[in-house]
C-alpha cells in the first residue's frame, strides 16, 4: 500500500507482538540474511538479550516484553525456510500459477499494485502455518470515472478472488480457511459531477467464503438505489463474531484486557451470523 493511513498496522493496547508482519521491498527481498551467518545470527541475538537483560526490570509497561516476542517471531522467521519457500512461486504447479494470472505490478492510485500472484501467496502462507493474511489489492476510492476504473479492475479482482476459492476447495481447505473480500465503507448511491462515487458509511458489502460456513446465499438488502438497508442489516461486528466463532473463539466469553488492566469483550454484544453458521 503506498497511502500509509491505508495500513491499519498497530495493535493498540494489545502490544507491539500483536502487530502484523508486512514484508517490504521487492517481494521477499527483505527475507535474507545478506550473508550473515547462522552462527553470527545467533551472536547478535545474545548480546541484544544481554543489552535488554538490565532494562527488562524497570520497564513497568510491557514495552520489552513485547519486543522480545516479536524478536522471537523475527528470527524464527529469519532462520526458517518455510516463509521463504511459501514466497517463492517456483515450485508450484504452473497451471495453478496461470489460473491466477498475473496482474499489474505498478500500484494503482495511492494504493496498491494488482498483483495476481499474491492470492497465491496468500494460500501458500496458509500452509506454511500463517494463521492470518491480509492482501491489499488495487484501488477502489473512484472518486472519478467510477464506471471506466471498475470495468478495468473488477475481472481482475474476480480472477484472483475465484482462484483462490478454487485452490482452497481443490486442496480440501475450504472447512478450514475463510476468506473475506471487503472494504471499510461503502460508496454513495450517486455519481457525482465527476462521474465518481464518494464515501458512504451507510451501506457496504462484503463477499465470505469457506471455513465451513453455508454459503451460496446472500443475506440482507438495501432498497433500489443501494443506499440504505431495509432487510436484514449486517453489522460489521457480526461478521468479526463470525470470523472468531470460525476460529474456535466465542466471543461471549473470550476477553482481552487494555493496559490499565480493563478486559473487554472482543465484540459489543454482537453474535455470530446464524445464516452462515
Amino acid at each position: 500500500m503506498q497511502h500509509r493511513p491505508y495500513n491499519s498496522s498497530g495493535a493498540g493496547f494489545l502490544g507491539i507482538s500483536h502487530r502484523s508482519f508486512r514484508p517490504v521491498g521487492d517481494g521477499k527481498a527483505d527475507m535474507v540474511l545478506n550473508g550473515v551467518t547462522l552462527d553470527r545470527l545467533s551472536d547478535r541475538k545474545a548480546l541484544l538479550a544481554g543489552f535488554d537483560r538490565f532494562r527488562r526490570d524497570v520497564d513497568a509497561s510491557g514495552l520489552m516484553e513485547g519486543l522480545d516476542s516479536f524478536n522471537q517471531q523475527a528470527f524464527g522467521m529469519m532462520t526458517s525456510s518455510r516463509l521463504l519457500e511459501a514466497l517463492d512461486l517456483k515450485g508450484e504447479d504452473k497451471r495453478v500459477v496461470e489460473r491466477y494470472g498475473k496482474g499489474d505490478p505498478k500500484p494503482h492510485g495511492d494504493a496498491a499494485p494488482m498483483l495476481m500472484e499474491q492470492f497465491l501467496m496468500a494460500r501458500r502462507l496458509v500452509e506454511a502455518g500463517a494463521r492470518f493474511v491480509t492482501v491489499a489489492f488495487g484501488f477502489w476510492d473512484y472518486h472519478g470515472n467510477n464506471f471506466k476504473n471498475a470495468r478495468a479492475d473488477l475481472p481482475l479482482l474476480d480472477q484472483g478472488v475465484t482462484a483462490l476459492v478454487q485452490d482452497l476447495h481443490d486442496r480440501g481447505l475450504d472447512k478450514d480457511v475463510s476468506v473475506i473480500v471487503w472494504g471499510e465503507f461503502g460508496r454513495t448511491p450517486t455519481i457525482n459531477k465527476d462521474a465518481g462515487r464518494d464515501h458512504w458509511p451507510k451501506v457496504s458489502c462484503a463477499l465470505l467464503a469457506g471455513g465451513g460456513m453455508k454459503t451460496g446465499q446472500v443475506i440482507g438488502a438495501t432498497d433500489r438505489l443501494g443506499g440504505e438497508a431495509y432487510e436484514r442489516p449486517v453489522h460489521f461486528q457480526e461478521v468479526f463474531a463470525t470470523l472468531y466463532h470460525n476460529i474456535g473463539i466465542d466471543v461471549n466469553k473470550a476477553t482481552v484486557t487494555d493496559l490499565s488492566g480493563r478486559p473487554h469483550f472482543l465484540v459489543d454484544g454482537y453474535q455470530p451470523m446464524r445464516e452462515l453458521i
